[in-house]
């Protein structure tokens, strides 16, 4: 082998070195986006049948009716309490609210609710969360507007900020 040969051997390794430093710096200047969104929205609510979450208010059923929000939370879930005065005002206006609590027992969702208000008509519990995984709900908080015929029409991923708000009641109004 030639003496430019070997020079060009020596730097491989530098210049491969480099390619592999320049992927890894790619990836954490672009992380990817791990958000999932369920594949149901345009499709029906599944069957739900859940038991009562809490002592002041009924189970979830999936004949609930009419345009409405389905609010996925927990009582662990710290994003669920900071959304709890956005609900509050989504109630007020008029915007009908079901939930589901995810992972949860009574006396937690129960002390939940005295601590942050109650805006739910109905609350299931879905313990081992069935529910949750057929909805393709990957987290809590999250929420789906449902029209009234059942069909999921949107899914906001995350809690819902005061900035939300008008959107939510507009999209639930647009439904009716």
């Amino acid at each position: 082998m030639t003496k430019a040969g070997v020079r060009w051997l020596l730097w491989v390794p530098l210049v491969a070195f480099l390619l592999f430093l320049g992927l890894v710096a790619g990836g954490l200047l672009r992380p990817a986006d791990r958000t999932i969104v369920s594949r149901l929205v345009g499709q029906p609510m599944p069957a739900i049948a859940l038991p009562a979450a809490s002592a002041s208010r009924p189970g979830l059923h999936a004949k609930a009716g009419g345009a409405r929000l389905v609010n996925v939370f927990a009582s662990w879930c710290v994003p669920c309490a900071a959304e709890a005065p956005q609900l509050a005002a989504l109630a007020r206006a008029g915007v009908p609210i079901d939930a589901i609590a995810i992972r949860d027992t009574r006396a937690d969702v129960d002390r939940f609710l005295a601590r942050y208000g109650n805006p739910y008509r109905a609350i299931g519990s879905d313990a081992d969360s069935r529910v949750q995984m057929a909805l393709g709900s990957s987290g809590v908080p999250e929420t789906f507007v449902v029209d009234g015929r059942g069909i999921i029409r949107a899914q906001k991923i995350g809690d819902i900020r005061p900035e939300d708000v008008a959107g939510l009641i507009a999209a639930v109004q647009a439904l009716r």
